[in-house]
């Protein structure tokens, strides 16, 4: 099932608000009846009790009309011309309206999906949102992705209400089925971000995903172990990020060299200061060294392998180089022009 990001007001919400109206209009109407209750007879002529103001009102208003209960006072009949017909025409209008919207919500729906599945195209699917799931969205947005372009399976509900509130297309399911991510049109996706929480889950999603894209798609994989990095590999992943010995190495450099902790983690958080950021090599920088660059670069992207500056291949820039260097992430300087 696709779950597409949450609107301002859902058709739940509207339907309340007229179910209230509803009520409160059947109430406010028993009441003018009961305070005029002399003014009404009934076939058992023992008076009018609250039980049959509530009955006269409910089978009036739903013009029903048994005929058991009618007006015979003055005040009793001009208070169903001025009151009762008007709120009679207003509660059917409710009861239409409703009707309607139920109607308008499911084709508003239907085109939605239709219009997705038409338009959807070299996006990236992300298998899983907890933790790191949501990190690497936040990630993407930062790097310029549009949320619509941004496509999450997961299974949790609670997770599908996160990613649709927070304007992501969710797809309800287990990213290990075929069925699921083709939903996805994960054929049509440009990567596949794999962030379960189980390795084994990681291993399964990268083989379908292999095996329906033909590895045409680039696959992201989070590892929880690094001696299962391999196994990802071969299962057919591009790259596999080991979260345990990551933060392991994050928890020694703590120790040893407390001042990188501070400068990886302002490189990791957006908006503190530094941030990673890769560009194209512009013509008047080819054939220079990246080192004499005004931006500090720290390594470059040659068909699609990363060349250090510490390699003699990394001193000259070259055509078609990506450039990966700090860039200032400050409010104040991005804002800047």
């Amino acid at each position: 099932m696709i779950h597409f990001p949450a609107q301002r007001r859902g058709p739940l919400s509207a339907l309340s608000l007229r179910l209230a109206a509803a009520i409160g209009l059947v109430f406010a109407t028993v009441a003018v009846v009961y305070l005029d209750r002399a003014g009404y007879r009934d076939v058992n002529g023992d008076g009018m009790t609250l039980l049959d103001c509530f009955y006269y009102t409910v089978v009036t208003l739903s013009t029903t009309g048994y005929g058991d209960i009618a007006p015979v006072s003055q005040s009793a009949r001009l208070i169903n011309v001025v009151y009762i017909t008007p709120a009679r025409v207003i509660f059917l209008i409710i009861l239409v309206g409703t009707t309607l919207e139920v109607l308008t919500e499911q084709y508003r729906t239907g085109r939605r999906l239709s219009r997705w599945r038409r338009a959807v195209k070299d996006h990236v699917i992300i298998c899983g949102y907890g933790t790191k799931g949501r990190s690497a969205v936040s990630a993407l947005l930062e790097n310029g992705l549009d949320k619509s372009r941004i496509v999450v399976v997961e299974r949790s509900g609670p997770a599908l209400r996160q990613a649709t509130s927070a304007g992501l297309v969710a797809i309800e399911g287990s990213a290990t089925r075929s069925s699921v991510l083709n939903e996805a049109h994960v054929r049509n996706a440009k990567a596949v971000i794999i962030a379960t929480d189980s390795d084994d889950a990681s291993v399964l999603v990268a083989l379908t995903v292999r095996q329906l894209t033909a590895g045409q798609v680039r696959i992201i994989a989070a590892a929880r172990e690094a001696e299962n990095a391999p196994l990802l590999k071969q299962s057919g992943a591009h790259h596999v990020i080991v979260s345990s010995a990551t933060a392991g190495r994050l928890l020694g450099l703590s120790t040893s060299a407390p001042p990188l902790i501070d400068v990886v983690e302002d490189l990791l958080t957006p908006g503190q200061g530094m941030a990673l950021a890769m560009r194209s090599a512009e013509r008047s920088e080819v054939g220079r060294s990246p080192r004499e660059l005004d931006s500090l670069v720290i390594a470059l992207v040659r068909r699609g392998k990363v060349v250090t500056l510490a390699d003699k291949a990394g001193a000259v820039i070259e055509t078609g180089d990506m450039l990966v260097h700090v860039r200032d992430d400050r409010p104040q300087a991005t804002a800047a022009p």
